[in-house]
């Protein structure tokens, strides 16, 4: 079985990432990151950096997880690209990363995690980063 995880260069992005590799290392499953950009904008700063990518993929291998970076480009919305992977992959667990967000943030620009939450053919975790 496999864990997929939501992956942004942000804090939250980061403490999803370390709860999926906590996860994977537990359970022996093997994890697959999915970054992407925001619909579509893949200059948009929720793309990461090649720089970026190969430092995770580097900790991964160091770590010994069984692992895959995916870096979609089809335009989706990135609850999509995650939902998707899930169903392809057969996942047992989708990690994602949440930021505090006003009720009416939520209301006008919709909301990756609810979708997730709500959609997922597996369970959801959602983690939030270490207030600083």
């Amino acid at each position: 079985m496999t864990i997929v995880v939501g992956y942004i260069p942000r804090p939250e992005g980061l403490a999803a990432v370390d709860t999926a590799i906590a996860e994977a290392e537990l359970r022996g499953k093997r994890l697959v990151v999915v970054n992407t950009g925001h619909h579509g904008d893949y200059n948009n700063p929720s793309f990461a950096s090649p720089q970026d990518i190969d430092a995770l993929d580097a900790q991964l291998t160091e770590r010994g997880i069984e692992h895959e970076i995916r870096q979609p480009t089809r335009g989706l919305a990135p609850a999509d690209e995650l939902l998707d992977t899930a169903a392809e992959t057969g996942a047992s667990l989708i990690v994602i990363g949440i930021r505090r967000r006003s009720p009416m943030g939520k209301l006008i620009t919709g909301s990756t995690a609810q979708q997730v939450l709500l959609d997922a053919p597996c369970d959801v975790l959602a983690v939030k980063a270490a207030e600083s």
